[in-house]
């Protein structure tokens, strides 16, 4: 995974740029599952019920860290393709400012093509993923 861009925009548009490389959504696919295998370890003390996502079909953990000068977020799914995308997601939303966070529309969702190749049930995953992530960092915020 890239070390991260120095805003969200960046990050969105160099995730665009390395999906524009794969010629079809079979190889895309392999390239989230990929980038899903890359994630760092994730504790097992923090895979309880307080930092699950609901409205994911597949076990998805969310934790955030920091403030709101600069939030962390460490996530892990038990779907290798939940599992890239997640790693898409933190690296346009983790490491930055609370403020740059809600303010971050997740563009490259659309610049991908991930809106017309992802499930139902993956699409309202991502977007309670999102959900939540945003909320932590409007929380931090007040």
């Amino acid at each position: 995974m890239n070390t991260t861009a120095h805003s969200a925009v960046q990050a969105q548009q160099e995730i665009a740029e390395e999906f524009a490389f794969f010629s079809d959504w079979s190889e895309r696919y392999q390239y989230l599952i990929d980038l899903g295998r890359q994630l760092p370890p994730f504790p097992d003390e923090c895979r309880t019920e307080n930092w699950r996502v609901h409205g994911c079909q597949s076990m998805v953990w969310l934790v955030p860290s920091g403030d709101a000068d600069k939030m962390h977020f460490k996530a892990t799914s038990d779907s290798a393709i939940v599992s890239g995308l997640i790693a898409l997601v933190l690296r346009v939303y983790s490491d930055r400012p609370a403020a740059e966070i809600v303010a971050t529309e997740p563009q490259f969702v659309q610049s991908i093509g991930l809106a017309k190749h992802l499930s139902p049930t993956r699409s309202n995953g991502l977007a309670a993923m999102l959900a939540k992530l945003k909320g932590y960092a409007a929380q931090a915020m007040s």
